[in-house]
């Protein structure tokens, strides 16, 4: 990754550091994922968390903090002032999940400052996603974003970068080919489970959970007219909701284990911290059905479907990387929408950097001009005393554009006589534009 101008001009005038911090499927395998993923109960607590680690951490200033977590990857991003805040962010996802810190940083990537935003805008457009092009992630990243919001986790900056990273995600979506021809999830578990069963029409298919995935996935599995469609899910009214739009019936979770063996695909997303379906009520339901196969597709991080069932004979399980040398067909027909895509990325990164840069010169402006009006003042109320002993007004006006005048001056003379090297150099350069002078 390369190095930007941005890094250093912020680094010297600014410690407030922007930053994206986390894993995703291509740098840590679903093993650790789950580990490392946040449950929906879990995200402001970590927001908060965040802070608080920031401010022991030695932050002066209020910091930003948003966490994303879906089943392809945990991403922190954040705003602090921190000596090492990247090492610190990661410090952090290590120590929420009691996870040893050596073990984490290895598989974790760590963008400062305009590769950060870079990222955000890759992610919301779908250029970082298993499935190129994906809609679902930018739905997940604005419910972080309104997480964060309400756990006080967003401030100037954050609220800026994730209001642009939706902007350029709209622009990407709308003016390039990059979601053509995309291959979901859901449609892959289609094709997977058609190499196991000749027609998914005479299929019993059971679907675990009710989200967004799941109604997804039900309705690529209802286009094939499996012969009847289950829904189990924890809230039994809304399992019914979703079944009712396939024709389907609605059980409980708790139902589950009674009734396995009946199902010849199983699909399965919940946002359980726990495994749903263990090897031994797997292990039951395969010796009632004498062995007969069953398909299993776990979409779920952490995963639902325990690591152990993949062992059985008569069980074809995949997890969501399993998925995606299925879901990468066709890349090679986007390479120009990717292109084109980048090359939007790339000036709308430039020109938040330019807003970040922006922000940094307020503080410089506004001590400008409290400075300047220090010096108004003080040579002002020198002027009324002259005026006040009778002075000459000719004079006393006199005195007073001197005095504002060496006042203004004082600062670059001494910076000048000070500076020396390249450092003089520059300045000389740059005082005459600042003075439009006659250089």
């Amino acid at each position: 990754m390369h190095e930007s101008r941005y890094n250093v001009a912020l680094n010297l005038n600014n410690p407030m550091q922007l930053l994206a911090v986390g894993l995703n499927h291509t740098t840590a395998p679903v093993s650790l994922r789950e580990k490392v993923a946040f449950s929906p109960e879990q995200i402001s607590q970590a927001v908060v968390g965040a802070r608080a680690w920031f401010a022991r951490n030695g932050s002066q200033q209020a910091s930003e903090t948003a966490v994303l977590s879906t089943c392809n990857r945990t991403e922190l991003y954040a705003v602090a002032d921190v000596a090492n805040p990247i090492d610190t962010t990661a410090q952090f996802l290590a120590d929420f999940h009691n996870l040893p810190y050596h073990d984490l940083r290895h598989h974790l990537y760590t963008l400062p400052q305009d590769n950060a935003v870079r990222h955000a805008f890759r992610v919301a457009s779908g250029l970082d996603s298993m499935v190129l092009g994906e809609p679902q992630i930018l739905g997940q990243m604005k419910d972080a974003v309104r997480q964060a919001e309400e756990a006080g986790g967003l401030g100037t900056y954050l609220h800026q970068l994730f209001q642009r990273t939706f902007a350029v995600a709209k622009e990407v979506r709308s003016t390039t080919e990059i979601g053509a021809h995309s291959v979901s999830m859901a449609a892959a578990a289609v094709r997977l489970s058609q190499r196991i069963f000749d027609k998914i029409a005479d299929q019993n298919i059971l679907f675990i959970g009710a989200g967004e995935m799941i109604e997804l996935c039900a309705t690529h599995f209802a286009a094939q007219n499996p012969k009847n469609i289950t829904i189990a899910n924890r809230t039994l009214e809304r399992g019914e909701n979703l079944a009712n739009r396939f024709n389907g019936k609605a059980i409980r979770l708790a139902d589950v284990p009674n009734c396995l063996h009946e199902f010849d695909i199983v699909i399965s997303c919940t946002a359980s911290t726990l495994p749903i379906l263990g090897l031994g009520l797997v292990e039951r339901a395969i010796r009632a059905r004498k062995h007969r196969p069953i398909f299993m597709v776990d979409l779920a991080v952490p995963r639902d479907i325990e690591s152990e069932v993949a062992q059985l004979d008569d069980v074809f399980l995949y997890t969501v990387d399993d998925l995606a040398s299925v879901v990468q067909s066709g890349l090679e027909n986007r390479h120009a929408a990717v292109a084109q895509a980048e090359a939007i990325i790339e000036t709308r990164v430039q020109s938040f950097m330019h807003w970040v840069d922006g922000r940094h010169v307020v503080p410089v402006i506004q001590d400008l001009h409290e400075t300047s009006e220090l010096v108004r003042q003080h040579e002002l109320e020198r002027a009324r005393k002259m005026l006040a002993r009778g002075e000459d007004v000719e004079a006393v006006l006199e005195a007073l554009s001197k005095g504002i005048t060496a006042k203004f001056l004082h600062g670059p003379q001494q910076a000048l006589h000070q500076a020396h090297g390249e450092e003089r150099a520059h300045l000389v350069r740059l005082l005459p534009q600042l003075f439009r002078t006659k250089r």
